[in-house]
């Protein structure tokens, strides 16, 4: 059996993605354009959720020695910020750190993995065949594959190969992005501003080169003008700011959109789609990559499993009723934003400050909107007979061999708990956890089964483990072997 799936795009979706089938198994080809990584990339935020898949797989301390911790965010860049301190995770933070940093960890990531990661090769099209796609690239190479995977961006080839249908509505207004050296560096250094002339925010990416980003009111238009000048984007930092700090010698200037579209499926026969080829946004609050690589993290043991025959029926489909929804509400939030952002008028400021005074005055909203950002308050569908932790994502829970759940998962397979120290002779060897202190949730059951993108599989009592193994397709010798 081929058990080949070919990835495009080798961004930082296409990158993880092609990890964790290398944990699966799986023989994966990436297939990028680019010659090399593009240091001009958008994304620079990573949030606490993908902080800590980064942490199940050992990837993590590189990114954090590169970038820079950030306790705080914003939703609409709102006066009262988020605090990410309260955050139940190992990572109540933010890190921000280029996009072409960030590719390059994962790309040593997957390479030591065992994934072929090829440059400089552009798809140019895909064939239908009953059990393999093959896909075409501009060099007249034909690489046939079961599985193909889009990562290749909102203008990506796969998902138009496919015939997949990308709704939704075209851009309003106009965001504008400039990397810039500063003559003097912000003090405090993040940039947080809004006023009736426009929206600025920036953050340090050295010492002297800062990243600005921003919205004016004349930018609330649905023409697309030429790439921003240095003195355009002085005029509206000073606008909002009452200073440009000196900017000079840019390194990138760039204009974006509020376009808000999503896939209607993530998956038609053999092709899947995830991150920016499944939905697109406006980047408000730096979520978009984020998002895309917990699609990755989905996706990756059920298209593996699939491509080896493992799978129960149904498996791989649980990915676009999983994630779909997902990004439905990716789309919401940052629509939401977008309106805040963009409504200059006496009533939008009104609606500002009252948002602002609710973030200050109710601490269960801020702690929500702090949960929703930071992709901690995902929630998977379970079973009407399921109990209540099925589908949550598992913290990072001590345990008595292997220091925590995030550590005994860097393996890549199903992570086996006990909590009572009473299973005997499981399929999955089971990690002892040592203390379940602070989580109510979590002291009702015997044992639980902790899928590879670190969501409850299944949580309940110990005769209930063989099944439970069962229900993921997973036997004695796969079980070991990931586990």
């Amino acid at each position: 059996m081929d058990q080949r799936v070919v990835i495009v795009g080798a961004g930082p979706v296409g990158l993880w993605l092609a990890a964790e089938l290398r944990y699966g198994g799986v023989e994966v080809t990436v297939l990028e354009r680019r010659t090399e990584r593009n240091a001009n990339s958008r994304a620079l935020t990573v949030h606490a959720r993908t902080l800590e898949l980064f942490d199940s797989r050992g990837v993590l301390d590189p990114l954090l020695a590169e970038g820079t911790r950030i306790p705080n965010g914003h939703f609409a860049v709102l006066d009262s910020r988020l605090d990410f301190r309260g955050l139940d995770s190992p990572h109540p933070f933010t890190v921000a750190i280029p996009q072409e940093r960030t590719e390059r960890i994962l790309e040593e990531h997957a390479r030591g993995r065992g994934a072929d990661v090829r440059r400089g090769v552009t798809v140019s099209g895909l064939e239908f065949g009953e059990d393999q796609v093959r896909v075409l690239t501009e060099d007249g190479e034909r690489i046939d594959a079961p599985w193909v995977v889009g990562c290749d961006g909102t203008r990506g080839i796969v998902r138009t190969a496919a015939g997949i249908d990308f709704p939704g509505t075209s851009s309003t207004c106009l965001g504008w992005l400039a990397d810039v050296r500063v003559a003097e560096r912000p003090d405090p250094p993040i940039v947080d501003a809004w006023n009736d002339e426009g929206q600025v925010l920036g953050v340090p990416l050295s010492e002297d080169l800062y990243r600005f980003v921003g919205i004016a009111r004349e930018d609330v238009r649905e023409d697309r003008p030429g790439e921003p000048t240095l003195e355009e984007v002085r005029r509206k930092i000073t606008a909002v700011t009452g200073r440009d700090w000196g900017a000079h010698s840019p390194v990138w200037l760039s204009r974006y959109g509020n376009a808000a579209r999503i896939a209607e499926r993530y998956r038609s026969g053999r092709v899947l789609l995830a991150g920016d080829a499944a939905h697109r946004h406006m980047p408000a609050g730096g979520v978009g990559m984020n998002v895309g690589i917990q699609d990755a993290a989905n996706l990756g043991w059920r298209l593996a499993s699939t491509a080896l025959g493992t799978a129960p029926e149904g498996l791989l489909d649980g990915y676009h009723d999983e994630r779909h929804p997902v990004g439905v509400d990716l789309l919401r939030a940052t629509q939401a934003q977008t309106a805040l952002l963009t409504d200059f008028s006496p009533d939008g400021r009104r609606l500002r400050e009252l948002m602002s005074e609710l973030i200050s005055e109710v601490p269960a909203l801020a702690d929500d909107l702090a949960r929703r950002l930071s992709g901690l308050k995902v929630r998977y569908p379970a079973p009407p007979d399921a109990h209540p932790l099925v589908g949550t994502r598992a913290p990072d829970l001590p345990l008595a061999d292997s220091g925590g759940l995030f550590t005994a998962m860097r393996s890549g397979g199903f992570v086996l708990l006990d909590l009572t120290g009473g299973l005997e002779d499981p399929d999955l060897p089971a990690h002892r956890v040592s203390s379940t202190e602070g989580r109510r949730e979590w002291t009702d059951v015997d044992a639980a089964l902790v899928r590879p993108d670190g969501h409850v599989a299944w949580a309940g009592d110990a005769s209930g483990v063989p099944a439970a193994l069962r229900a993921v397709g997973i036997g004695a010798t796969r079980a070991e072997a990931g586990g």
